[in-house]
């Protein structure tokens, strides 16, 4: 007994030693990882070296450069591109929030209820889903121009809702579906009303959905540019993205301040995703497994 506990010991003793390699599958993969990740990584690396660097050394070949300078930044508070980004938030979250508020009942509505003509309703919000906002320029631009709504934030926020009310439909509709109904039936037997079972029950539940929709749509509506274009043409009014395109100008670019409003304009987007990014990733997976 003594001989094969000695025995045991020592081979615990070498695999502590000498760890067992990866194969080589999961080097190569790891590998492939990190060469994708560096690729996706490098332009916004890029982005930040350039706003850091001096005008003296924007035609350098190096890398780094040989002293930072801060002075774009500090020409944004100058500029009023502040003021931009704080229309470009305004829209964004004004979108957000009137995505969720149409895109949840009609959602739960459609997972929930088998009534007549809720395919097509299903297929004709997947449609709206496939039309190309530049396609409806033209229109958007024209139906604004009647109501009075051009160099307007609440016209921005009505189109972006628009234009990604289809992708919460889908994705709540998903998510309410993968939910079980027993759940609702046995908060209603407790007492419950129907909206009440939603609201302390499956609204709780359907947490993950609703934060992918509210990231997607968020997104969407910050990094929107084309119909802001069209319907701003007021340097006050303009959402961040538009306030960005004054650098270029006809005969020089302003790279030093075009990058550094690109990654103040990237900053709030980042945080934000990697916030919530674990509950995006199951909001995604919802319904793929019964």
């Amino acid at each position: 007994m003594t001989t094969t506990l000695r025995r045991a010991n020592a081979s615990r003793a070498r695999h502590r030693r000498y760890p067992e390699r990866p194969p080589w599958r999961t080097v190569a993969l790891t590998a492939a990882t990190y060469v994708i990740g560096f690729i996706f990584i490098f332009p916004y690396l890029y982005m930040i070296i350039t706003s850091l660097r001096p005008q003296t050394e924007l035609q350098s070949s190096a890398i780094l450069p040989r002293h930072f300078d801060f002075s774009a930044y500090r020409a944004l508070l100058s500029s009023g591109l502040l003021h931009n980004l704080l229309i470009t938030v305004l829209i964004a979250g004004g979108a957000t929030v009137l995505v969720l508020l149409v895109a949840t009942p009609a959602a739960y509505y459609s997972a929930r209820f088998r009534f007549r003509g809720r395919l097509l309703f299903l297929v004709l919000v997947l449609v709206t889903q496939m039309m190309q906002p530049a396609s409806l320029l033209v229109g958007i631009y024209r139906q604004y121009y009647v109501i009075g709504g051009l160099n307007t934030v609440w016209s921005l926020i009505l189109v972006n809702a628009g234009f990604n009310m289809a992708f919460a439909v889908w994705i709540l509709t998903a998510y309410f579906g993968s939910i079980p109904r027993e759940l609702e039936e046995a908060a209603m037997v407790d007492g419950y009303t129907r909206l009440g079972a939603l609201r302390r029950v499956t609204l709780p539940l359907a947490g993950p959905g609703i934060v992918t929709a509210l990231i997607f749509t968020f997104i969407a509506a910050w990094n929107e540019f084309l119909v802001a274009l069209t319907l701003t043409s007021t340097p006050n009014k303009q959402p961040l993205t538009v306030a960005i395109n004054n650098f270029l100008g006809a005969y020089s670019i302003a790279w030093q301040n075009l990058f550094a409003a690109s990654v103040v304009a990237t900053i709030p987007v980042i945080v934000l995703f990697a916030v919530i990014e674990r509950k995006v990733v199951s909001g995604l997976t919802a319904g793929s497994i019964k």
